[in-house]
């Protein structure tokens, strides 16, 4: 029986790091404003937990600098760009949690005062220690690293206990699950396999970086209702990638 008091968690601090195509819903482009509460509500159901939570989203649904550049941009430009599209993402989830009541503060590794706070790191760890969920958005600051790398990044200097990444799907296949139905999905690899077996989780430099900081990565679905909390109760579908 409940009393009301919150129930024990795997984890006290975690990263959460979605794609920026998580919010957009069934559109092919753009923010999806009913798929960005349905995120939020899961986030809220983990926060209500007492867990404290960072977070990281990519910008692929609005832009992606890989892909400009590809298109004949100049790559330093395009990965600013594609850290304005992070910042977007950022205050759209923000909007959101705070309209579920959970008090959130977007943190910019770019300087735009008016909208996001300066990345401080002590004040940045002060925030989640008074339970506000901490969004850090414009990746590094940096071109040519990966809101992946920005993840670990954070999440190392945050001291997480670990990386939670929501996928479309529920964890790591050996081959893609939409193309071959005989994919099996791993529960628990490490990180050399990964890097070994070309297995596309994050980038290199990310993979390289939690493995270093021996941080625990958990993949699972974020499409699956209760998913987030699942996972932190210890339930549910995931594969856990260790150092």
């Amino acid at each position: 029986m409940s009393d009301g008091t919150p129930t024990a968690t795997t984890y006290k601090r975690v990263m959460l790091k979605i794609s920026g195509e998580a919010l957009m819903g069934d559109q092919g482009f753009g923010l999806h404003p009913p798929t960005v509460e349905r995120v939020a509500r899961e986030i809220k159901a983990v926060h209500d937990l007492g867990v404290e939570i960072c977070m990281v989203i990519g910008g692929g649904n609005i832009f992606r600098g890989l892909a400009g550049s590809a298109q004949g941009m100049e790559r330093t430009t395009a990965d600013y760009m594609g850290m304005l599209a992070t910042v977007m993402n950022a205050l759209a989830m923000q909007s959101a949690l705070e309209g579920l009541g959970v008090y959130v503060r977007v943190i910019s590794a770019i300087r735009m005062d008016e909208v996001a706070e300066p990345y401080i790191r002590r004040r940045a760890v002060r925030h989640l220690e008074k339970k506000r969920v901490c969004i850090f958005a414009a990746g590094t600051g940096n071109p040519y690293f990966t809101t992946d790398t920005a993840a670990a990044l954070r999440a190392s200097e945050m001291a997480c206990e670990a990386i939670l990444m929501g996928k479309n799907v529920d964890g790591i296949y050996d081959s893609d699950p939409k193309i071959n139905p005989d994919a099996k999905r791993y529960t628990e690899i490490t990180y050399d396999d990964v890097l070994r077996q070309n297995l596309k989780v994050m980038d290199a430099s990310a993979i390289a970086l939690t493995r270093d900081n021996k941080m625990p990565l958990v993949v699972f679905s974020l499409n699956e209702p209760g998913g987030f909390k699942g996972i932190l109760e210890g339930k549910g579908k995931c594969t856990r990638v260790i150092p």
